[in-house]
């Protein structure tokens, strides 16, 4: 029997590096042989960027209409968005923007995130994995349907703060409100044994599952600053960790 695809959504406290683990995560997709997209719904989106893209590239990714009907009895399907609005990025996963604030007073997002919601409910061929870069907050699970409501798991990303970890527990108690089959812990920007032990037992206390502990690592702080992620090698004890969140997302994916 196989698998079937795992769209996942990549979610945590504003700064915690959720960009950078998200390119991480697609990376390792790709390099085990997935087909990847990619969706920034970040209003300032960067995620082209830790994909490879130049800014200038990245700021040309054309927006996703704003409250599109996808699929059934709607006027497009996820793949047409997908074939008019993706770019195959250096990294190798497609990158579709589903938000852009350009101008003061323009309005609020809730358009864009609902043809995102719609892209998630329809089925996209083709495709392995669908990873979902998230803005910070949890108004993405609050907001009418959830945009992240179809997601079959969700990845909270945290650094070694009390904050941090309690915005995880409130995001994974609005994620089982929505009947998201799974939530994974990842703990990022580890210095210490103690920043360690700190994940270790504040997931344990919030009734989280943890996927892995990144360790802090210099070049990926300066990419968090910049907004990129150099495509040479990941630093080995940052791949191993990103691997292994690869390896509990994959031990939650459900039967074709």
């Amino acid at each position: 029997m196989g698998v079937r695809a795992m769209t996942l959504g990549v979610v945590g406290k504003g700064g915690v590096g959720k960009t950078t683990f998200t390119g991480l995560i697609a990376r390792a997709y790709v390099s085990r042989g997935a087909r990847v997209v990619a969706i920034d719904t970040d209003s300032n989106p960067n995620l082209g960027m830790s994909l490879g893209l130049s800014l200038a590239e990245t700021e040309a990714v054309p927006v996703l209409p704003r409250s599109v009907l996808v699929g059934d009895g709607g006027s497009t399907t996820a793949d047409r968005l997908v074939a008019d609005y993706g770019r195959v990025t250096p990294a190798g996963p497609t990158l579709l923007s589903a938000i852009k604030v350009t101008e003061a007073g323009a309005g609020c997002t809730c358009g864009g995130h609902a043809t995102v919601r719609g892209m998630l409910a329809d089925a996209l061929a083709d495709v392995d994995v669908t990873l979902v870069d998230m803005e910070a907050g949890l108004e993405h699970l609050s907001r009418s349907g959830g945009t992240l409501a179809y997601a079959d798991a969700l990845l909270i990303v945290c650094e070694p703060t009390r904050k941090s970890v309690l915005t995880a527990t409130r995001t994974a108690a609005l994620a089982a409100e929505l009947g998201i089959p799974a939530t994974l812990a990842v703990g990022n920007k580890t210095r210490s044994d103690a920043d360690r032990e700190f994940f270790e037992s504040a997931f344990a206390a919030g009734g989280l599952r943890l996927a892995a502990i990144l360790p802090y690592n210099a070049e990926l702080a300066e990419a968090d600053r910049t907004g990129s992620v150099v495509l040479a090698e990941v630093p080995t004890s940052v791949q191993a960790a990103v691997d292994a969140v690869v390896d509990a997302v994959e031990s939650v994916r459900q039967p074709a």
